[in-house]
């Protein structure tokens, strides 16, 4: 059987569950990731959305899309921010901090070529996104 990995906003008010394990790791370092968390790198976990579940306190999920790229879920209770919706990629992005039995392994960076806090981890950088996720798939260094 799949772990369930669990996790509450800042208040505790909006419960979410994650099954099994995250289809990838990593760091972006894009402005609106950036401005959206208010830290200079945003740690995600990405998932298939069958896995991911709000189990308690749906009535307080709040949801805001800049773009049609990005659907930011956040408890309208204390503000605490929960999860992205990516659409277009068919995965949702709960932030690595909520679900503290994930053993997070970031394999890669993406948007690095935004980046306000330059991180030497040896893992790849991509100035955008790889290509199979629509970006230009080009490198830069660290």
């Amino acid at each position: 059987m799949a772990a369930v990995h669990k996790g509450t906003c800042f208040c505790g008010a909006v419960e979410i569950e994650a099954e099994g394990d995250p289809v990838a790791m990593g760091y972006c370092h894009c402005d609106s990731c950036r401005h959206w968390s208010a830290g200079p790198v945003n740690a995600f976990t990405l998932w298939d959305p069958a896995k991911v579940r709000v189990s308690k306190g749906a009535e307080f999920v709040g949801r805001y899309n800049k773009t049609p790229a990005s659907d930011r879920q956040w408890c309208t209770r204390c503000g605490g921010h929960l999860m992205t919706g990516h659409p277009g990629l068919k995965l949702v992005d709960v932030y690595a901090a909520l679900l503290p039995s994930v053993d997070f392994k970031p394999g890669v960076h993406v948007n690095y070529g935004e980046t306000a806090l330059r991180m030497k981890d040896g893992l790849p950088k991509f100035r955008d996104f790889p290509a199979d996720f629509g970006g230009s798939g080009e490198m830069v260094a660290e």
